[in-house]
């Protein structure tokens, strides 16, 4: 606990509402299929601290975040519950299209006690009134298609903030075929083979550009 309280700067109390998290994702696993059974022995490590990461890149001045695909809540709802202590006036909103996710997801909210978060159960290209400072993904769909989803949801000046795998390489030269934005990466502390890809400036190439 006291390594990971130094090293993500969180009281005992996040730590405690993460672990709660933890132990909540464990019970309904046995219900639902949230995440691999391949990770079950290694929450802590392979979801928990895998999204914790990315909170040092959330400009101190966004209002508005969005996580895109948030599935069992990672990294969105990782983010909320370090957020409620850090950054409570960050707006948090989790998306996602399968009921029963989003009905997880809103027992975690009632658990851990956070306030600063709204949980969607829709499709993301259904959202068409809302622009957010930041949005977030994992293991969603290719950065490609990402930023089909994202680009029209991006306030001005606004980043994306993308968990990627081993072949991020690929997806960022397939995506530079149809987008032009500026890109930093980011190793992932908790993968050698994984990266963080800040996107910021997205814009659409015109097809006699490409």
């Amino acid at each position: 606990m006291e390594n990971f309280c130094s090293k993500y700067h969180v009281s005992r109390e996040t730590y405690l509402k993460l672990d709660r998290y933890r132990q909540s994702l464990i019970e309904w696993q046995q219900k639902f299929n949230l995440i691999s059974k391949n990770t079950l022995d290694d929450i802590w490590n392979r979801h928990i601290e895998d999204s914790a990461q990315i909170f040092e890149y959330i400009p101190t001045k966004a209002q508005k975040l969005l996580d895109v695909g948030s599935g069992a809540g990672f990294p969105g709802m990782v983010v909320a519950i370090i957020s409620a202590e850090k950054t409570p006036y960050l707006k948090i909103t989790l998306v996602d299209s399968t009921l029963k996710k989003t009905v997880y997801l809103n027992h975690v909210k009632e658990i851990t006690g956070i306030s600063n978060t709204e949980i969607l159960n829709c499709r993301v290209e259904n959202i068409t009134d809302k622009k957010f400072d930041v949005i977030t993904a994992r293991a969603v769909t290719s950065l490609d298609n990402l930023l089909e989803y994202v680009a029209p949801l991006l306030s001005k000046n606004g980043i994306c903030i993308f968990l990627k795998g081993r072949s991020y390489k690929d997806e960022i030269d397939a995506a530079r075929q149809h987008w032009f934005f500026d890109l930093q990466e980011k190793q992932s502390k908790t993968s050698k083979d994984g990266k963080i890809l800040i996107i910021g400036n997205i814009k659409k190439r015109r097809e006699n550009y490409a």
